[in-house]
């Protein structure tokens, strides 16, 4: 397949047309940042070239540039503006356009654009992109990724891993949306940013609901100077999103500047949902969705994948896993360290799956001994440790650029994810990893996003705040008290099992080891009605078990690394859960 991942790769801001730059580039690997004088080959974009999927199998060490190169034929039409978007590029990246530097960016696991109208010629043009990745030498979000993988930890990528598009769009275009659904009032405000100043004073917004229109405005006097309009739903109407009915409204936006440069229409979504924690009918705090508890259970996801590491084979295979994970039983996936195209959250929205989204870790070394291995065996004593100043060398966060860093990358993340309804926790901290300052960064997430909740520190280094008291438990006996936070199992069970046929390369990594598929059926069944279930009377209310998939030498997923099978019986899995939810009804039954 030469052009991978052709699907409009951003479904929540959608034109009628784009033309996708994924498939074959010439790549080089320098020492220098100047152009090469000599090409190493073809790389297939957007898989890094550590990745086998990119036919390059290559790691990018730091200091070395990663340089790739092709040409491209600007979108049809004329006038306007021709916009050069970016999934996400590992780590930092220049991009020149004819010889011309059209911008760089930083972060790798963030969307960016680049105008390169002004350095466009007719006909064929050239792309220029030259990357640096430390990996684990820097203090960037790198999330899993290192230089030297084994247990826990998996291969590094860098480069371009999501798909590169081009638009041509109006001269006043709309760059961003906001839109902020409100469950409670039954409205829908949406906010258009535009490329000029002033630029979506008549703004219009239509919302459908299954093909009908439901509630419109045309730039009206509810259009105010910023561009935004507040619709209303129709009782009627009022279709709230859940993991049994997870209800889509469909949205088209768009600017009337009087000319036809001017015009501009995209097409969204949104939906009506409420997250909150309220006390059930013995006072014990639950997470409710839509003023009703709900049980979140689901299973940790590294999103990794043999043939393209950060990067899906297709499509279809996103889907048919996601798809898998619902037909078990579970209505959650905790994404773990990393952030996914926005195709992987746009299905999630359709398919009714919740999201606790971790920010991606980054900051100095890991100091492993102090932040693993002793709080994991002190963990009853340490769980609490404060992460204020005298320890941020230890947790990685000495310098102030890195904690910088992380408040930019914080931003960055809510901005780029907040329209994804499916989305329904932040959690800013892992174990430790990178962590300073907990509370702070939940005050920064409150301000930017107060629709979510927030998992402040999930596993250890609870500093008390957000809405989850959120814990880890693999080697101790779990006892579960209610208090002042709803209680989350946010990582537990990890039974590992290397199936024949689908062995790691390496050690084989995990938390007990089953000898076959009915030993590991017995387990994860003894862990799930004996520890579990007696617990959700007690107050827990999420359950996150580790994990999804296998990846590399950690064989501890419910499926193989490659997706080709199903590990623990199905049908044990699925009976589970159903118990898991009954048990969970019962007890908060009024």
């Amino acid at each position: 397949m030469q052009h991978p991942l052709s699907e409009y790769p951003r479904p929540a801001l959608r034109r009628d047309s784009f033309e996708s730059l994924n498939g074959p580039w010439q790549y080089a690997f320098t020492k220098a940042a100047q152009f090469p004088t000599a090409w190493d080959g073809t790389i297939r974009v957007p898989y890094s070239p550590e990745a086998p999927a990119s036919g390059v199998g290559r790691t990018l060490q730091p200091g070395e540039w990663l340089h790739y190169h092709r040409g491209f034929t600007p979108p049809a039409g004329q006038g306007g503006r021709v916009l050069l978007h970016f999934g996400a590029v590992d780590y930092a990246c220049a991009v020149e356009v004819n010889g011309h530097l059209a911008g760089g960016h930083r972060g790798g696991y963030w969307p960016f654009t680049l105008d390169i109208t002004d350095y466009l010629r007719p006909g064929r043009n050239t792309l220029w992109v030259a990357v640096q990745d430390p990996t684990g030498n820097g203090t960037q979000a790198r999330g899993k990724q290192t230089l030297t993988p084994g247990g826990m930890f998996y291969h590094a990528q860098s480069g371009i891993w999501q798909t590169v598009w081009l638009e041509r769009v109006p001269d006043n275009y709309i760059t961003e949306l906001t839109v902020t659904p409100d469950y409670d009032a039954r409205t829908v405000t949406v906010k258009a940013h535009t490329a000029q100043p002033g630029g979506a004073k008549n703004l219009w917004a239509v919302v459908r609901a299954g093909g009908v229109t439901i509630a419109e405005d045309w730039g009206g006097d509810e259009a105010d100077q910023d561009g935004e309009v507040t619709l209303n739903i129709p009782e009627k109407h009022f279709f709230p999103w859940s993991p049994d009915s997870p209800f889509l409204y469909d949205l088209t936006v768009g600017t009337t500047q009087g000319d036809e440069d001017g015009f501009d229409t995209v097409h969204s979504y949104f939906a009506l949902r409420k997250w909150s924690c309220e006390p059930d009918a013995k006072g014990i705090l639950r997470f409710c969705l839509n003023g009703k508890p709900i049980l979140l259970n689901g299973l940790l996801d590294q999103g990794y994948w043999p043939e393209g590491l950060y990067t899906p084979p297709s499509d279809a295979a996103v889907v048919h896993e996601l798809e898998q994970v619902k037909e078990l039983g579970f209505n959650l996936l905790r994404k773990h360290a990393k952030i996914e195209p926005q195709r992987w959250y746009y299905h999630c929205d359709k398919l009714g799956l919740i999201v606790w989204q971790d920010m991606v870790n980054g900051g100095g070394k890991m100091n492993q001994w102090y932040v693993t291995y002793l709080t994991n065996a002190l963990l009853p004593l340490l769980r609490h440790t404060p992460d204020a100043k005298p320890l941020w060398g230890l947790l990685g966060r000495e310098t102030e650029a890195s904690r910088e860093s992380y408040q930019t990358e914080l931003k960055a993340t809510v901005e780029a994810l907040r329209c994804h309804p499916c989305i329904g926790c932040w959690v800013p901290f892992n174990e430790g990893w990178g962590q300073f300052d907990a509370r702070a960064a939940t005050a920064a997430l409150r301000a930017l996003d107060d629709t979510r909740l927030i998992d402040e520190a999930s596993g250890w280094y609870d500093q008390g705040g957000g809405d989850v008291d959120s814990r880890h438990n693999y080697f101790y006996p779990l006892r579960i008290r209610p208090g002042g936070r709803t209680v989350a199992l946010s990582e537990y069970g990890g039974i590992a099992w290397p199936m024949p046929g689908h062995e790691p390369p390496g050690k084989t990594y995990g938390y007990g080891t089953a000898k076959d598929r009915a030993d590991l059926t017995k387990r994860y069944k003894m862990l799930q009605w004996k520890t579990i279930l007696p617990q959700l009377g007690r107050g827990l209310s999420a359950l996150v078990y580790t994990q999804l998939t296998d990846v590399e030498d950690e064989v501890n997923g419910l499926f193989t690394y490659d997706r080709a099978a199903l590990k623990p019986e199905a049908a044990a899995v699925r009976s589970c859960n159903a118990a898991l939810a009954a048990e969970f009804a019962k007890a908060t039954a009024k």
